[in-house]
């Protein structure tokens, strides 16, 4: 039960510290911003991974299936996703 708790914490920190980046987002480059949130963003998903879907205690063949279907999965809704945003992108530039 102590390690969920350890978990929540970390997890509220790094929530706090995104959130924090959101608001200073002015004050801090474009990339360095999408970098940071970017690398927070995949922490927190292994945390989770790790913890709440007990990953952490899994041999490494079922860790590397999860793994790689999520990667599968995001690259396939983003090639379905970026033509459209794109597009959208395109439409709503002044002229």
């Amino acid at each position: 039960m102590r390690g969920y708790w350890i978990t929540w914490a970390v997890l509220l920190i790094f929530t706090v510290a995104m959130l924090w980046a959101d608001g200073a987002a002015a004050s801090i480059s474009r990339p360095t911003f999408v970098l940071f949130m970017l690398a927070a963003m995949l922490t927190k998903a292994s945390i989770i991974s790790a913890n709440f879907m007990h990953l952490r205690s899994e041999r490494s063949g079922l860790v590397a299936t999860v793994v790689i279907g999520l990667f599968v999965t995001g690259v396939i809704l983003y090639v379905l996703i970026a033509p459209d945003a794109a597009r959208i992108h395109a439409m709503l530039r002044p002229r």
